[in-house]
């Protein structure tokens, strides 16, 4: 079974994101970028697989600049074999992104497309559900618990009211929840070792998708300030607040 498993490079978790003072983007001068943080428990998973003796290869695959070739590089350290860059401008919508994989994840014969669940960037949650339309192939999202077994995936996922299990021919697309794994450290051995393991880049002509996007950012604004707390003399005070200030009563 070969495994491929898409990667993102965005802004760090810990780092407290900032907007360019004309509201266009997000500022990223000097900012400190890393894998997203679901991305590293799909490697993870996928790294498990082949652990497990269920997986012959885990290929990593990564839209953008060359600047996501670090991401690739970790990717490989942390336990994947092999890297695709497909070098595009950075902030590609959703279905541009899931067309490329897509077609990625045909010339590559892949038997299981892993994603995370969604990027803490966008927060789009929707180019896995993408790939598997484009691909015809069954999805299951949100997955907290995989297990292969006699060429199906049965994946245990995190709904509302609980906890539901779907059972899944492959090829398939899998996307990952926060619980599903604990994602392992790259020891400095490995980081070595991935500077040595192929890494291979393509670009959308060569590909064949069209990257055009219908998608147009009109600004960007930072969430507004939380404001203090106040104090009331009485109950009924407080009542006219909720009610007539803060409308969350009627």
């Amino acid at each position: 079974m070969k495994i491929l498993v898409s990667v993102k490079r965005v802004i760090d978790y810990n780092v407290k994101v900032r907007v360019k003072p004309d509201n266009t983007a997000v500022d990223l001068t000097n900012v400190k970028m890393s894998m997203n943080p679901f991305c590293e428990i799909a490697v993870e998973e996928a790294v498990r697989l082949k652990e497990k003796g269920l997986a012959s290869e885990v290929v990593v695959v990564s839209v953008g600049a060359k600047s996501c070739q670090e991401t690739l590089r970790t990717a490989l350290a942390l336990g994947a074999d092999r890297a695709i860059q497909v070098d595009a401008e950075d902030g590609l919508d959703s279905l541009s992104v899931a067309k490329l994989l897509a077609k990625v994840a045909q010339n590559e014969a892949a038997d299981l497309i892993i994603l995370g669940k969604q990027s803490i960037d966008s927060d789009n949650n929707q180019t896995g559900q993408m790939v598997a339309a484009l691909l015809d192939y069954p999805q299951a999202t949100f997955a907290s618990e995989v297990v292969i077994e006699s060429g199906e995936a049965q994946v245990t996922r995190e709904i509302d009211g609980g906890l539901q299990t779907l059972l899944v021919t492959l090829p398939a697309v899998v996307t990952t929840d926060l619980r599903l794994n604990e994602p392992r450290f790259a020891s400095l051995p490995n980081i070595m070792k991935a500077k040595r393991k192929p890494l291979d880049v393509t670009t959308p002509a060569e590909l064949g998708v069209d990257v055009g996007s219908n998608v147009t950012v009109l600004s960007v604004a930072a969430p507004a300030e939380r404001s203090g707390g106040v104090k009331v003399a009485s109950v009924a005070e407080l009542v006219d607040k909720l009610k007539n200030e803060a409308k969350v009563v009627s």
